[in-house]
């Protein structure tokens, strides 16, 4: 065994093989892998093995479709087999809701280019004929669906890897991972140590145990799980063919062939956490004891949509952990804060999805950044905030909501409110409807009267249209008021804090007193963020950004970090309030004595009422606006101050939902949405905001780009639904764009898409055809934004 290497795997299961393969891939062959037992030991020799693509994220469902064209590409690398069934599949639908989100997410396909269809129960019936199709609308139907041998491809992935050079050593126990004072790594195992630049760690059931070793926690934890396998079913016998996998989400369950029988799993509502405490380091090929009365009313449901089933002997019943993350996606990246620390942890799906990420995180430590978005999967999504209690009920949830139909606007319940601002109360008692994001609870709007104190969830617009109207409405009228809470925030101090900003942000760094609005780009010329620095003076400067991305962010800042520069993330050491419309600087007058005649994009700090705050000249309402931060300790004094002096101006409050109309009239793109490690400035129309005379990462990559495609507005004719996301762009019958996001302007009265098309079609009047849950809708192009057009009153 070696006692150095340039990367040790820590986990010989689905995923840690996939990651050595593709570190050798792309050129790195002094890796090696550590398995504690044999490969597959922990869940990947007990998994049921099927494949699919259907992932409500795109990008996800972009690397599933690699993962499963990829098993090809292995067996004819190594010559063994992975077992592959390429039986195709299809997701049923029982109600309209659930139909409707197969159907946008078959339109999410179209521009993927994966070959799904929506089919009706005839052809359900002759496709899978073990379904009943009682009740059934239609299905999703994927012919790429199918299942494979799992320790066959676990093996395939691991001598394709030491084909290109890796190690692999098994029965090789981890006891402890030490940092040394230059960052580089040793790891001490029941072999020997070893010094390596890079730990992964892909321990799968253990990774929770692995990360404590370096002291870090991953949210993480594992499920019980349960599939059946029967006896000869006489349906299967008969068959000349392999019959398609079925997932059936109203009966919890996916069905596949095995054999000349079925194999039937759950996700079944009393699930069950296990190993709360730790897993046991001792547990490896083994299962848990059956408990088929905990899937009693899964098996019932079952016997009905397959009556087969009902007919059938159980030959065997398989009951093991799987590990998941508290959003049921994996866990991937290099750990904030810990240089050299990669995660690949928490692939609930491994063999749909552990080519992908594989691929993505060698991709990320051979070249420093992945080829696609990958934020549904960072490890960085979760802040230091998270922890095992948190962790938990949010597993369980994700666990009994793995079927359930996701909806564009739906908030989960389970481990809320986690964490909260001085407000939360009063924003309680005026009628706050809350959602979250990144723990923290966040207003969606403010129920009045008889308004709906909860937001059903739905495709369509919800039940709180009226409320946000009302909102929208007043805010335009007169004035409103929100929190700042939800906003990332960082101070940027020190003698060279400017020329830092200089080459990290790509854009101009402001003069004293002054705002400006800058893209953060990746060396590849991508989207890394979208920033307001204001300058409070010469070695100060507060940046704002995105408050979900505020871990990526820091984790960006600190890899680049330069001597005499500090960076502290005070994204919930500084708060506030956003007060916007008409009378905003009326009601800035009325609070205090330091005047209130800022131009837009001008910084100052002031004294409002009896509290010291720092006020931004600037608005995403696209309307005449202020953003003043304070010390959240004294937040609700000024809330006192403005709520009080606001009130003969007509202030009222506003939540998210406002937020993202009003940003529609103005054509304000949005974090995640219109930008994304997916486009470039160019693509975006964020390059009018770079400052070209200077040197700042991404720079070359950024001149040299001919973008092909760019972010256009539409006014969409809609019906009762909006465009949400990916939604494909039909330009003369033919699927060229897609929608990154849109909505409902309240104010004008218009449906709104913003969306990527070819940049030789982006001109204004251009007709296309949006597909809104399977309805073709006109729409038409245009340039001039549908309030203060001339910005006016933004700027004014």
């Amino acid at each position: 065994m070696k006692t150095s290497t340039r990367v040790v795997v820590i986990g010989g299961g689905v995923v840690g093989a996939s990651v050595l393969y593709h570190l050798t891939k792309l050129g790195w062959s002094d890796v090696m892998l550590l398995e504690r037992a044999e490969l597959t030991s922990g869940s990947t020799w007990h998994a049921a093995g099927g494949f699919h693509t259907l992932n409500g994220d795109t990008n996800m469902a972009a690397l599933q479709g690699y993962t499963i064209k990829l098993y090809k590409e292995l067996e004819e690398l190594t010559g063994m087999s992975c077992g592959l069934h390429h039986v195709g599949g299809v997701t049923l639908a029982d109600n309209k809701d659930r139909f409707d989100m197969l159907v946008a997410e078959r339109a999410k396909h179209r521009y993927m280019g994966l070959e799904t269809e929506i089919i009706g129960p005839d052809e359900i019936a002759m496709i899978a004929p073990i379904a009943n199709t009682d009740g059934i609308i239609g299905a999703l139907y994927d012919p790429l669906d199918g299942h494979l041998d799992p320790s066959g491809t676990t093996h395939a992935y691991a001598k394709a890897a030491r084909m290109g050079g890796a190690e692999i050593v098994t029965h090789c126990m981890v006891t402890a991972t030490t940092q040394r004072g230059d960052g580089t790594w040793d790891v001490v195992t029941d072999k020997g140590t070893i010094h390596t630049e890079h730990v992964v760690n892909a321990g799968g059931l253990w990774a929770r145990e692995v990360a404590a070793m370096a002291g870090i926690y991953a949210p993480l934890h594992p499920m019980e799980h349960q599939y059946i396998v029967t006896d000869d079913v006489p349906e299967i016998v008969e068959r000349d063919s392999e019959h398609p996998h079925v997932m059936d989400p109203a009966g919890e369950s996916y069905l596949r062939q095995e054999g000349r029988g079925l194999c039937i799993g759950f996700y079944e509502q009393p699930c069950r956490p296990w190993a709360v405490d730790g897993t046991p380091w001792s547990f490896g090929a083994e299962l848990l004891p059956n408990d088929l009365d905990k899937i009693e009313d899964s098996i019932e449901f079952a016997y009905k949509r397959f009556p087969a089933l009902a007919r059938a002997g159980v030959k065997s019943v398989v009951h093991g952990p799987f590990t998941f993350a508290p959003d049921g996606n994996p866990l991937v990246g290099p750990i904030p804060g810990v240089q050299g620390y990669w995660s690949a942890c928490g692939v609930m799906a491994g063999f749909s999805q552990g080519g992908g990420v594989g691929l993505m995180l060698a991709q990320w430590m051979v070249e420093g950044e992945c080829e696609r978005d990958v934020t549904a999967m960072d490890v960085a999504r979760f802040g230091n905030w998270i922890t095992p209690g948190y962790t938990r009920p949010k597993v369980v949830e994700n666990y009994q909501k793995r079927f359930s139909i996701a909806y564009p606007n739906e908030e989960l319940p389970a481990a809320r409110p986690h964490r909260t601002t001085p407000m939360y109360d009063i924003f309680t008692e005026h009628g706050a409807v809350w959602g979250h994001q990144y723990g923290l609870e966040v207003p969606n709007y403010f129920a009045q009267g008889d308004e709906p104190t909860f937001e059903a969830p739905s495709f369509r617009r919800s039940n709180a249209f009226a409320a946000v109207a009302r909102e929208v409405k007043s805010l335009r009228n007169a004035v409103g008021i929100t929190e700042v809470h939800n906003f990332g925030k960082f101070r940027v101090k020190g003698t060279r804090a400017r020329q830092w900003l200089d080459r990290i942000m790509a854009g101009r760094i402001p003069k004293v007193g002054r705002i400006s609005l800058t893209p953060m780009l990746s060396p590849k010329g991508k989207l890394m963020g979208d920033f307001t620095v204001s300058c409070l003076n010469e070695t100060t400067f507060i940046l704002t950004a995105s408050y979900g991305a505020q871990a990526q962010h820091l984790r960006w800042f600190l890899m680049h970090q330069d001597d005499g520069v500090t960076i502290e993330n005070i994204s919930d050491k500084l708060n506030g309030f956003s007060i916007a419309g008409p009378r905003a600087r009326d009601l800035l007058k009325r609070c205090t004595r330091d005047g209130a005649n800022l131009a837009f994009l001008d910084a100052r700090q002031m004294t409002i009422g009896q509290t010291a705050c720092t006020v931004n000249r600037v608005s995403y309402t696209g309307d005449l606006g202020y953003e003043i931060y304070c010390d959240p300790m004294d937040q609700r004094a000024l809330w006192t101050t403005l709520w009080t002096e606001g009130q003969p101006l007509g202030l009222s409050l506003f939540g998210m939902r406002a937020i993202m109309s009003l940003r529609l009239d103005r054509f304000f793109g949005s974090w995640m949405r219109e930008f994304s490690p997916d486009y470039t400035a160019a693509e975006t129309g964020m390059d009018r905001f770079i400052k070209w005379d200077k040197d700042f990462i991404g720079k070359e990559a950024a001149q040299a780009e001919q973008p092909t495609r760019q972010l256009v507005t539409f006014e969409v004719d809609a019906i009762d639904a909006d465009v949400t996301a990916y939604e494909p762009i039909f330009i003369d019958g033919t699927v060229q764009g897609f929608c990154t996001s849109g909505g409902f302007s309240h104010h004008t009265g218009k449906s709104i898409a913003f969306g990527l098309v070819p940049k030789d079609q982006a001109h204004a009047g251009l007709k296309v055809e949006i597909e809104i849950l399977g309805n073709m809708r006109p729409a038409t192009l245009i340039t001039d934004p549908i309030f203060d057009a001339d910005g006016a009153r933004l700027r004014g």
